[in-house]
């Protein structure tokens, strides 16, 4: 896999095995805040799938430790709320889908990475409308 300077993966492809596509611009997503689930040697919680959120799911993740609906302007932070496209930790989405609590997944905005933590079929179960 090529990389560019800033470590980021160039051509990145999504679960798909085609190019990847943007996950959302509003609130902007992504680890390097660019819309997109690419990830790179900085990016160790691997925030590669592409959700859509839940109330449910914004629950269960605030519940384990990680409040995503609440603003932190420190980290650029909007706070989410249902309906928000979102780059997930792909840990914290298959600990979600273990629990029967997976938010829907864009799939062809999906880091290809994502496969090391959850199959195909899992994330086709929760495919989202593109």
């Amino acid at each position: 896999m090529t990389h560019g300077s800033d470590g980021r993966e160039l051509m990145a492809k999504n679960v798909l095995g085609t190019d990847l596509g943007e996950c959302g611009t509003d609130p902007m997503t992504g680890f390097y805040r660019d819309g997109c689930c690419n990830t790179g040697a900085s990016d160790s919680g691997l925030h590669t799938v592409c959700a859509v959120m839940t109330a449910d799911f914004l629950e269960f993740s605030k519940s384990r430790g990680n409040d995503l609906s609440t603003p932190n302007p420190t980290y650029r932070f909007p706070g989410l709320k249902p309906g928000d496209r979102w780059c997930l930790c792909a840990a914290r989405w298959k600990e979600a889908y273990d629990a029967g609590m997976a938010p829907r997944v864009v799939l062809d905005a999906t880091h290809i990475s994502t496969l090391e933590f959850a199959s195909l079929e899992e994330l086709q179960e929760h495919a989202a409308d593109a």
